[in-house]
């Protein structure tokens, strides 16, 4: 370019400046495409097949699905076992999160500290994450067996009762809701853990010369510097708990009496053993809107009181 004259070299560069862009532009989309096209099959088309499922008495063993608008949904705010598996969802989530939060802070802020061992406990409190629910909730089920459980072995020598756990309609419930508040536990101390390494050092030390107490330092300090990663963490077991299914539907099958059926596996039970897809679908959207709203108001929730 150097025998053209400075405007023609300027005008080039003009050229080139605004094809650039757009080229980068262009293999951006052609990089995002593939995540996209298995979004679009996996996760939009059948939230909106199920919709439209919703609004049909769909069933697998009819070849008539007439169009039926939103009876499913009101019939679904008229059926009690509906009400009840809600309830049911309700109760664990209410449960289980606080659980799964406060106990992994607990066990983050003590696997922080520079003990002998640290990492081999890490992986210890993990290990049920990276398992599987199924498995695990196997194992938990022979766990509260009557006859061969060894909790239950534990309770006579202990000169307490024996209880059925996974056939009381008192305690099968909590059975349940331990079961899944002791899967998840690790995964809600792993992202804490990483919170709490990210914080400098130098706050802690400025505020012990000031004299803050340990109380203090964990109020002023640790807690605002890990919000980002208890939004995280409270939002994902929020949702997972709103899905609770594998350890309900090995462990209990939704009994006793119902006392454990929740949203998911009532869902289950009417699209694969009732074939009423059209009504499953219905209880499935619900579900979605509820997730939805919930994590809309958690996140603008935190939102408006952060004060970075």
């Amino acid at each position: 370019m150097s025998h053209l004259f400075p405007t023609q070299r300027t005008q080039i560069k003009t050229i080139f400046g605004r094809i650039i862009p757009r080229i980068r532009i262009n293999n951006a989309y052609l990089f995002v495409a593939p995540s996209v096209l298995v979004m679009t099959i996996f996760m939009v088309y059948p939230i909106i097949q199920a919709l439209w499922m919703s609004l049909h008495d769909w069933s697998f063993v009819s070849p008539e699905r007439p169009f039926i608008a939103f009876d499913n949904y009101a019939e679904l705010l008229q059926d009690p076992r509906a009400l009840n598996s809600l309830r049911v969802t309700t109760i664990y989530t209410f449960i289980s999160v606080p659980a799964q939060i406060g106990l992994g802070l607990l066990l983050a802020l003590a696997l922080n500290q520079p003990i002998r061992g640290v990492k081999l406990f890490r992986s210890i409190y993990f290990f049920p994450v990276i398992s599987s629910f199924a498995v695990m909730s196997i194992v938990w089920k022979f766990l509260y067996d009557a006859n061969i459980g060894l909790i239950s072995q534990w309770l006579v020598k202990l000169g307490l009762p024996q209880i059925n756990w996974l056939q009381s309609i008192t305690w099968a419930l909590p059975a349940v809701i331990f079961t899944g508040v002791w899967k998840n536990i690790g995964f809600v101390m792993v992202i804490l853990l990483a919170g709490l390494q990210g914080i400098p050092e130098e706050y802690y030390e400025a505020a012990r010369i000031d004299g803050a107490s340990r109380w203090s330092c964990f109020r002023h300090i640790t807690v605002p510097s890990l919000r980002q990663a208890l939004i995280f963490v409270i939002v994902i077991t929020v949702i997972a708990s709103l899905q609770a299914f594998d350890q309900v539907y090995i462990m209990t099958r939704g009994g006793p009496l119902f006392t454990t059926e929740t949203i998911v596996s009532y869902v289950y039970h009417q699209a694969f053993r009732l074939f009423r897809m059209g009504y499953a679908s219905a209880l499935s959207w619900i579900l979605f809107l509820i997730i939805m709203a919930i994590s809309v108001i958690q996140l603008k929730f935190f939102r408006y009181h952060e004060i970075d």
